[in-house]
């Protein structure tokens, strides 16, 4: 196996095949359709829109904006979801997060239909997850289990560490690893001697959202470790929740950040409108 696990060859093999699917949507006339749903013009929202717009463009899936100033009511953004789960045209819908603090962020996930949301933001979509019965879990959990498999790691049997509980990345790609055999104890940042809990791991997955949380005291020889974290350090360079330079050395294989599974989220975003296409 080699030492790093890079996003990039997963994205490309996943590409392939959904290039292949979107083009025989478009011969049978149907154009896969995604909405993205925006309130306000924060960089790091524009700067997402426009990978996912660009990568759409380059296999075959429609975008369509709904872009609303940052100060808008709650009820103009319930009016868009609205309109966008009536939309037969619209297969799956992105809605960037975090929503502005005026707006009851859960009402309005909620409002989304769960066969449109492509990312599991709302109640209906997460409980398909946690009940073992969705197409479409969340990307970025998503992407963990296909960097194991594209780099033949089963997950069946062995023991599965999740630093990290948020609805969005820890507690799904605790279902999902559950869901293939593997035996998952769920950690966080206020787990008592957590360096000792993640030594226990065959398989580490980082996702706390705290810089460099995971050190060499957390690490043992032969651990494949997936570091979904993101963060900009003080000089400037993106850096994960685990301190790459200690692990590196020790493990048998990890993500590099950035270029490991960030680099596969948006792809399988893409993937899933085509699949609610399918459909």
């Amino acid at each position: 196996m080699e030492k790093l696990l890079r996003g990039a060859p997963v994205a490309a093999a996943l590409e392939e095949k959904l290039k292949t699917k979107a083009a025989a949507l478009r011969e049978q006339g149907v154009t896969p359709t995604l909405a993205i749903v925006r309130a306000g013009a924060q960089e790091g929202d524009l700067a997402y829109q426009r990978s996912i717009q660009r990568r759409a463009e380059r296999l075959g899936v429609e975008t369509v904006c709904f872009e609303l100033p940052g100060d808008c009511t709650q009820q103009a953004l319930l009016d868009v979801i609205d309109r966008v789960n009536g939309d037969g045209a619209i297969h799956g819908c992105l809605l960037l997060r975090p929503l502005p603090k005026q707006v009851d962020e859960r009402a309005v996930c909620d409002a989304l239909s769960p066969e449109k949301d492509m990312d599991c933001v709302s109640t209906g979509a997460l409980a398909r997850v946690f009940t073992n019965r969705t197409p479409i879990p969340p990307c970025t959990a998503q992407a963990c289990m296909e960097i194991l498999d594209f780099y033949g790691v089963d997950p069946a049997g062995k023991r599965a560490v999740v630093v990290g509980r948020s609805l969005v990345i820890g507690k799904p790609v605790a279902m999902l690893l559950l869901a293939r055999n593997a035996t998952v104890t769920v950690c966080h940042s206020r787990t008592a001697d957590l360096p000792a809990c993640c030594r226990e791991a065959d398989i580490l997955i980082a996702a706390a959202g705290q810089a460099g949380l995971i050190g060499a005291d957390c690490l043992c020889p032969g651990q494949i470790v997936l570091d979904v974290g993101i963060h900009t350090a003080a000089d400037g360079t993106l850096c994960g929740d685990v301190r790459f330079a200690e692990a590196e050395p020790i493990v048998q294989a990890i993500t590099p950040v950035p270029g490991g599974v960030g680099s596969v989220t948006t792809t399988l975003l893409l993937s899933h409108v085509v699949e609610a296409a399918q459909k």
